[in-house]
């Protein structure tokens, strides 16, 4: 049983522990791979009366009076959307990108049906796994606990961290899936999309991409353009590489594919769906548009700093025969520093903020999502309040400090503040300010 709070002071804790979460991070290296923080702009539309609202359906077809304002904002949202990933449909009303993908899954699949996407041990996200795994223990993915798919993988090199295209396309021929799925929660380079499109389309396979954590670098031109390159349709978060708010999308080119994506979303999958975020997707659409070449052009190019400086300071960074990375994430082997679990907290602990992950070969040493052999980095939020590469080489030198040269973490939390002095506000937006500011 937990304590009983009086109302006045669960209210009055409440409050202080988000101040007390704003100072923390203002004075943090916030490194979690799919967050990143939105601009003053952006979080004043969060806070909006949108936020109150209904709006079921679509856009001048709305079951709801009152929307007239909320239907132009909407539609200014799906237009930049569609200029943003050159595409001609977009829908903005998933509330996240686990929804995005069960809108596709709902849309083009039946229960029962064969689908192929990487395991969550090789980079696969959670919305793409199966009920249960092989041997028969629950893992309770989206596509598998939700919509009923019967979950196969594709082939995956461990070495090159990408899938394996030849092991794939034969997996492809043998399993005739109704749906294969790129795109991953570790994704440290391009996805083969053109090399499996073909195969896919012999078959009568839906091709679906799903950019939740590389969508700002797609719009951004500075990672692969998956809609070009033959994928059906994409999905993706909002709040990744994209510096929008926690939301999602489904892009496409097809029309007859858009009509069963819209009646997937309503009303299959949503009533209200959250117009606040709508509001400020369209906001932060707009900075994308603006600046967004230039944020992912400095995004790659912190991450590839970074990693380098990692790998200099005596860290196994994975996939340096291959330049370490495309994308906003780098990926360390930390087994033989006691673990992601261990090293993670020690982080934390000098306020450096991380996730641990698994590696493609983890399960093969013994270790567990619990406590798996790696950390994912991510520079996209680092990225927004300023930082470069000279700052990327000051990083790592704290993670050698905490991780190697085992110095006390809170002296090094210090460091950690000072560094952070001068990087508070948030850039790449119409309107700079704090990032933190509460």
């Amino acid at each position: 049983m937990g304590v009983t709070l009086d109302p006045i002071e669960a209210y009055e804790r409440v409050k202080s522990s988000i101040l007390e979460h704003h100072k923390w991070f203002d004075s943090s290296l916030p490194m979690i791979a799919s967050e990143n923080v939105t601009s003053p702009a952006v979080r004043k539309a969060m806070t909006s009366d949108f936020g109150h609202r209904y709006a079921e359906g679509w856009v001048g077809e709305r079951v709801y009076a009152g929307t007239k304002y909320i239907d132009e904002v909407e539609s200014i949202a799906m237009e930049l959307v569609k200029r943003l990933f050159n595409v001609k449909f977009a829908d903005v009303r998933p509330i996240s990108g686990v929804v995005a993908n069960l809108a596709v899954y709902t849309a083009f699949t039946n229960p029962g049906d064969v689908a192929m996407a990487l395991p969550i041990t090789k980079g696969g996200h959670i919305s793409m796994g199966p009920l249960r795994g092989s041997e028969g223990q629950f893992i309770g993915g989206t596509a598998g606990a939700v919509r009923g798919l019967d979950v196969r993988y594709l082939a995956f090199d461990d070495h090159n961290m990408n899938v394996d295209v030849d092991k794939s396309i034969k997996r492809i021929e043998e399993n005739k899936p109704k749906l294969v799925i790129l795109g991953g929660s570790v994704i440290l380079f391009p996805h083969p999309v053109k090399e499996l499109s073909n195969v896919c389309k012999s078959i009568g396979a839906l091709l679906h991409y799903d950019a939740a954590h590389v969508a700002g670098l797609i719009a951004g031109k500075q990672f692969q353009q998956p809609m070009e390159e033959g994928a059906d349709v994409m999905t993706m978060s909002t709040h990744k590489t994209f510096f929008g708010p926690q939301h999602g999308a489904v892009v496409t080119n097809d029309e007859e594919k858009f009509e069963r994506i819209k009646l997937a979303n309503f009303p299959g999958l949503l009533s209200n769906h959250h117009l606040h975020s709508v509001a400020a997707l369209a906001l932060a659409a707009a900075e994308m548009l603006a600046f967004g070449e230039d944020y992912a052009r400095a995004v790659v190019r912190n991450a590839k700093a970074l990693a380098q400086a990692l790998h200099d300071e005596g860290f196994s960074v994975v996939a340096e025969h291959l330049g370490f990375t495309q994308s906003h994430q780098v990926l360390l082997d930390v087994d033989a520093l006691g673990g992601g679990y261990k090293c993670e907290k020690l982080l934390e602990e000098a306020n450096i903020i991380v996730n641990r992950n698994l590696l493609p070969w983890d399960i093969k040493r013994g270790r567990s999502f619990k406590d798996p052999g790696g950390l994912r980095l991510g520079v996209a939020e680092l990225t927004r309040l300023g930082m470069g590469e000279e700052e990327m080489r000051r990083v790592a030198k704290l993670y050698r400090k905490v991780l190697l040269d085992r110095e006390d973490p809170k002296k090094v939390a210090e460091e950690v503040s000072e560094l952070r002095k001068k990087f508070r506000n948030v850039k790449y937006a119409f309107e700079e300010g704090p990032a933190y500011e509460y």
